[in-house]
């Protein structure tokens, strides 16, 4: 591309040479000095534009053959506004340009309209790759707000993932819990009972109906719990089937089932119940249900009572 341009620069410029009454071996330099250097704008912009504006100072003082436009130095103008590399650079150079040519209109003897035709010439170059430079910084920075906001997007979805990574192992191992009370509950209920059953068999027939009843329903109350478990895992199953976690409202249900064993179990409840959250109801149901199956497999004890005492403040609670 800068070929291009200097090759574009070098046809009007030498175009006169054709028709130049004179032409000298330094004219011919200073002419080169305005287009050459184009080949290298965009390395050292500043640079370049210097030696195209002595250049062409040079060109307008020799005068064979002289050059009323100087593409070359518009061109400079323009890559220096565009590319410059630094803002002092950049408005130095153009005022030094409105200082000096005016100077040089008057030494020449130029016109008004003249005057004016030189000044705005360059000022207009270096307002085109002002607003060149302008367009490119903001393009720029629009990518760049683009890509920043992408990486935020990225990162937010990462955190996101990571939330539900730590949802769903919280949420695993809240179900294993649960999966351990109710088998540690069923199994001790079932296991005591079995163990007793050949003593009550030959002792009291009527008795061992009740613990083989017992057993029958310790099984079926932690398969109904473990379907309702594992039906928390399946997330293509419809959420109407699924039967609710036990609340502080199933304890009568759990104090009869183990009352069926050799312990008897009584429930005692003291004021008005009041809302809880739901982790706090399921907590309180397994506290309890863990107490009883404790005391069914390890304390020698015939009878153990369940205290729930409501009181009007939930710090009060218990």
């Amino acid at each position: 591309m800068d070929v291009l341009v200097a090759a574009a620069v070098a046809v009007p410029v030498f175009l006169p040479f054709a028709t130049a009454p004179k032409v000298t071996p330094f004219g011919v330099v200073l002419h080169l000095g305005t287009v050459v250097p184009l080949l290298w704008r965009r390395r050292a912009p500043f640079t370049i534009a210097l030696v195209v504006a002595c250049s062409t100072l040079g060109v307008s003082l020799h005068d064979q053959p002289g050059r009323a436009l100087q593409y070359g130095a518009l061109v400079a103008v323009y890559t220096l506004a565009d590319l410059g590399r630094h803002r002092l650079q950049r408005w130095g150079f153009i005022g030094a340009l409105v200082a000096l040519i005016p100077l040089g209109a008057l030494a020449n003897g130029n016109d008004a309209n003249e005057l004016m035709f030189t000044l705005l010439l360059p000022m207009t170059a270096f307002l085109l790759g002002t607003l060149a430079r302008t367009a490119r910084e903001r393009s720029n920075a629009l990518v760049e707000r683009s890509a920043r906001l992408e990486r935020e997007r990225e990162a937010l979805e990462r955190e996101r993932a990571a939330e539900a990574a730590r949802a769903a192992a919280e949420e695993r191992a809240r179900i294993a819990r649960d999966m351990h009370d109710v088998l540690a509950h069923a199994v001790s209920i079932m296991v005591v009972q079995a163990e007793a059953g050949p003593v009550v068999v030959r002792a009291d027939p009527d008795k061992a109906e009740r613990v083989f009843d017992a057993i029958t329903a310790a099984g079926r109350d932690a398969l109904s719990q473990l379907r309702r478990m594992l039906g928390v895992l399946k997330e293509e199953q419809d959420h109407g089937v699924r039967a609710p976690q036990p609340t502080i409202g199933a304890l009568p249900a759990l104090v009869e089932h183990v009352g069926r064993t050799h312990v008897r179990v009584s429930l005692t409840v003291e004021g008005a119940r009041r809302g809880l959250p739901s982790d706090a109801d399921l907590a309180a149901y397994r506290i309890v249900q863990e107490a009883l199956t404790n005391t069914v497999k390890h304390a020698d004890a015939r009878a153990a009572e369940v205290r729930l005492r409501w009181s009007d403040t939930n710090r009060r609670s218990r």
